[in-house]
């Protein structure tokens, strides 16, 4: 009979020690057997039964198991698949033992949960190249399990981080609101109705409106580029200029003659805030925007309009007129020139300003709203009450895009005139 020689020397995979376990009725093969297990540095610890083997699993798992496949009472496979579900999430390197040849045998005892074979007599190199084997196996699933803690433990904080962030978007989207503070109200003869649906937590759209002295009032819709935070900071800042009735604190507003606060011309408003986007603020944001003011004694509308949808007026008959030239955005173009656009408002006339939101809002084969469409959709509600011509809106926007939320910030301020016609 041929002798295999060992060396002393371990592989360098294994010179770390792990536990095995060694199962075998025969006594002799497992002393031959963690005789070298010994040597190469393993903790050897051995059983003479699977149902021995088991009970030894419960108390401590080991890494390696060596189990013979023709034993009493419980054989190996079985006993692989009794171990298997002790530790369905630890891993451990079981090898069969075993004088079966059969592929069908052998592909048995690998579908019970083994991870590799040994034929019977074992022989120590081929032993060692196995073991080798199971090492690397065992340190990738370390690794794995390392990695997957890393994962677990960074999905935690991220998890943490995110319903900070939603917490602090859900206050950020409060405070906005509360830019808006009233969505309807009536001065004088004109009726105002606001509207904002921010397409995240927070936008880039406002609207709104402000009494500028006694025969006046101040309208305006404004749109910043982009979306979520950092527009909505930029947006509240905008809202900054146009927040009061004071003369010092609203762009839009200047002192008559007579002392009296009075608006300003809504193109030189335009152009001042063009000059201070561009040289104060030194920001990449852009807006457009629609600042209108409407005298209340006659009906007279001025407006500007910085790239922001045509205002639409319907009146009584349901007719429409698209007002304004159009213009460049606020925060482009250095030392541009607005030009003011004027109407005169019956009564019966209503005003719409709305975001592109609102016009470029698409259908589900992509083709945009446009003014026709909203118009279309103004047409029915010509005799509604205020709020339940922007509730009518919103839900009409939502039954033609078919979406609940829209890819864009949607903005609307309508100003009715109520009051009697003046010659």
């Amino acid at each position: 009979m041929q002798q295999t020689v060992m060396t002393s020397d371990p592989p360098r995979e294994t010179r770390t020690p792990r536990s095995v376990l060694v199962v075998d009725d025969s006594r002799l093969q497992r002393r031959i057997l963690s005789a070298m297990l010994k040597r190469w540095g393993f903790d050897v610890i051995e059983a003479s039964t699977g149902a021995e083997a088991l009970d030894l699993c419960k108390k401590s798992r080991p890494e390696f198991i060596f189990s013979d496949w023709m034993m009493p009472e419980l054989n190996g496979p079985d006993f692989c698949r009794a171990f298997r579900k002790l530790y369905p999430n630890d891993y451990s390197y079981f090898i069969l033992l075993t004088s079966k040849s059969e592929k069908n045998d052998i592909a048995n005892g690998l579908d019970s949960g083994a991870d590799d074979f040994l034929t019977k007599p074992v022989n120590a190199p081929e032993l060692r190249a196995r073991i080798t084997a199971g090492e690397r196996t065992l340190s990738m699933q370390s690794e794995l399990q390392h990695q997957n803690a890393l994962i677990q433990d960074t999905l935690y904080e991220l998890k943490g981080l995110y319903a900070a962030i939603n917490s602090d978007l859900i206050e950020a989207q409060k405070l906005q609101q509360s830019l808006i503070r009233e969505h309807e109200r009536q001065i004088g003869p004109f009726h105002i109705t606001q509207f904002v649906k921010s397409s995240g937590h927070v936008g880039g759209d406002l609207v709104g409106f402000f009494e500028a002295g006694p025969s006046y009032l101040g309208v305006f819709g404004v749109d910043v580029s982009g979306h979520g935070i950092s527009s909505a900071l930029f947006t509240a800042r905008v809202a900054g200029y146009f927040s009061s009735g004071s003369v010092e604190q609203n762009l839009a507003l200047e002192t008559s003659a007579d002392g009296i606060p009075c608006p300003r011309a809504p193109e030189d408003v335009m152009a001042d805030l063009n000059h201070q986007v561009l040289h104060d603020m030194e920001t990449d944001f852009y807006f457009t925007m629609v600042l209108a003011d409407l005298n209340l004694e006659t009906g007279l509308l001025r407006f500007a309009q910085a790239g922001h949808p045509h205002p639409v007026l319907q009146s009584v008959g349901n007719t429409f007129l698209h007002l304004g030239t159009g213009g460049m955005p606020v925060g482009l173009i250095d030392d541009i020139e607005f030009e003011r656009t004027e109407h005169v408002m019956q009564p019966g006339d209503r005003l719409f300003i709305v975001s592109d939101g609102v016009t470029e809002c698409p259908a589900p084969s992509g083709v945009l709203l446009d003014q026709e469409g909203f118009e279309h959709m103004l047409g029915p509600l010509v005799n509604k009450h205020a709020q339940d011509v922007i509730d009518a809106l919103f839900s009409g926007l939502e039954t033609y895009s078919k979406l609940s939320v829209f890819p864009d910030d949607v903005s609307i301020i309508m100003v009715e005139h109520i009051g009697a016609a003046t010659d």
